[in-house]
């Protein structure tokens, strides 16, 4: 059975210096149960991920099932206008909340356990009202889901000549794989191409922090590939004779990736 990542997006608070800092999880999925890749130990002060508190099943004409309210429902309404009612209704089945302040565990996605080619998205309500922030989140849950399908990963493969993708090799067309070898297989010193360990991304981000737009996209090629596409979508003002420019003009080739940049832009009054 074909397996698919589950892509969690954190938040950890550093409180001495007011800074928020972007924190991934990635994992291979299946309806056989949950494969670690590596989970980065929770801060202190956060309870890890968020407990499920609320379930829903996505009907054929669209709705859930039961209704969600509040903020659940606040939260499926902004993820259904930035993957679009058309994407939604193809690739996911359920929906999952939470609601802890303690846990920096902002939203994920991951395989439906009683069909791998479907997704499940989950988020932590508790973020909700930072609205900002819940937009950038679900753009970077967004970008996984358009760049790790099930087109895009061979999990078959036992040996890559492409980019390891924890699902599998990604397939040589995948937009990943093309963003991999431009913008990572130059360098000496990067992370495993699995890297998920936040120290790891910390020490390459000092020392090539002009080319990321994040602490965290220094992770690896597909979290890089997620925080650029958010930043390039929420904020996409900034010199274009840089790195960051230059994976801004990648996503700028992309009909598919220009396109929802647009469209989201567009439909959360962007500019």
């Amino acid at each position: 059975m074909r397996t698919r990542w589950i892509v969690l997006l954190t938040a950890s608070v550093a409180l001495l210096a007011g800074v928020l800092v972007w924190v991934g999880i990635g994992a291979v999925g299946g309806a056989s149960g949950w494969y670690g890749t590596g989970y980065r130990q929770p801060a202190a002060e956060s309870s890890g991920a968020f407990a499920t508190t609320g379930t829903y099943q996505l009907q054929g004409d669209g709705t859930l099932a039961p209704e969600p309210e509040g903020r659940a429902r606040q939260v499926w309404d902004d993820f259904v206008r930035v993957a679009t009612p058309a994407f939604v209704a193809s690739d996911i089945t359920g929906y999952r909340t939470g609601d802890d302040s303690g846990s920096d565990t902002l939203a994920y996605v991951t395989s439906d356990e009683n069909d791998s080619t479907k997704w499940v998205f989950a988020a932590n309500l508790a973020y909700a009202d930072d609205a900002d922030l819940l937009l950038s989140t679900l753009v970077h849950e967004y970008a996984h889901l358009l760049s790790l399908g099930i087109d895009d990963v061979d999990p078959d493969a036992t040996e890559c000549d492409t980019e390891w993708s924890d699902a599998g090799c990604l397939l040589p067309d995948a937009d990943l794989e093309h963003f991999a070898q431009r913008f990572w297989t130059g360098y000496t010193d990067a992370p495993a191409r699995d890297n998920v360990d936040a120290d790891v991304a910390a020490e390459f981000y000092q020392a090539h922090e002009e080319d990321f737009v994040s602490e965290y996209a220094a992770t690896n090629a597909s979290e890089d590939f997620a925080e650029t596409f958010a930043t390039w979508v929420v904020e996409p003002d900034g010199a274009r004779d840089s790195v960051i420019g230059e994976k801004f003009a990648f996503f700028d080739g992309l009909p598919e990736y220009a396109g929802a940049r647009d469209r989201i832009r567009a439909e959360f009054g962007l500019g």
